[in-house]
């Protein structure tokens, strides 16, 4: 049976709400802008926000790739793709050079994005204090009066019982000296990433009706204290048993032959680029 969608699924007064949404978070980077959020045919939890956000942005001559943890193949990455392309037509890619919008829960690729290209990253929990304060009306009243003292004391009590911080995906960081912000929950190793990016960075939370952004060339700084300071995980001395790249993001994984365990990039498509190349040491 075939459906006639509008382009992009949504309605035009639906996509109109968002981008003023969208607008007034570049305007504010990492403030957290209330947005009217749709019902789309995917659970709330599973990239709603992120595709609203997508599907309000994207135009025709646009080249859009979709990634979950790095893949391109996962379930999440595929069915988000084909609704996309089912109700716009666009051209998709799984080459990150290619792309004009990019689509991602939990990574931000590997090769440095450009000026000309749009990234989305999927949001479950928007609200970086909701850890320690339950109530919306408080959180909003913290922001506003950049009261960042519990943020902070999360991370000490941490540093107490463990003698370091404990955050992998999702570590808290401060935006242009102003407002903290949850970054989605990407590794600590793509923080850095969103400092003084060359990128605008769009961030979509469906479910918790929320929409935030990081301008290009925004300064973006990962919350950490001067004696203990921020730090990225460590891959020093490990090799992508694939593609033999060092020095980026990897996921343990266990060698076929050997059964032993091995490494191997969390970024498909950079992986298989590398691997194109010949796989150069670096």
């Amino acid at each position: 049976m075939q459906r006639n969608y509008n382009f992009a699924f949504l309605d035009e007064g639906s996509k109109r709400e968002i981008r003023r949404a969208i607008l007034k978070a570049v305007a504010i980077p990492g403030y957290q802008v209330p947005f009217a959020s749709r019902e789309m045919p995917i659970g709330r939890g599973w990239g709603t926000g992120g595709l609203q956000v997508t599907l309000s942005c994207i135009g025709p001559n646009d080249v859009l790739k979709v990634i979950d943890q790095g893949s391109d193949a996962s379930v999440n990455a595929v069915s988000i793709r084909s609704l996309v392309h089912e109700t716009t037509g666009v051209e998709t890619t799984t080459v990150t050079a290619d792309a004009t919008l990019i689509q991602s829960r939990h990574r931000i690729p590997e090769l440095p994005l450009r000026r000309d290209q749009l990234m989305v990253l999927q949001v479950p929990m928007p609200e970086p204090l909701r850890t320690y304060e339950a109530r919306e009306s408080v959180t909003r009243r913290l922001h506003a009066e950049a009261e960042y003292t519990g943020a902070y004391l999360e991370l000490f009590e941490q540093i107490v019982r463990y003698g370091s911080t404990t955050t992998g995906a999702d570590h808290p960081v401060m935006v242009q000296d102003r407002y903290v912000m949850a970054p989605s929950p990407i590794p600590r190793f793509d923080n850095p990433k969103l400092n003084d990016a060359e990128s605008l960075f769009l961030f979509g939370a469906g479910r918790e009706k929320k929409i935030y952004a990081v301008p290009p060339h925004t300064k973006v700084e990962s919350l950490a204290f001067e004696d203990y300071p921020f730090v990225r995980e460590d891959f020093e001395g490990k090799r992508c048993c694939i593609c033999g790249a060092a020095g980026v993001y990897m996921t343990q994984t266990i060698d076929p032959v050997t059964g032993e365990k091995a490494w191997q990039c969390s970024d498909t498509d950079y992986c298989a680029e590398r691997l194109e190349e010949g796989g150069s040491d670096e």
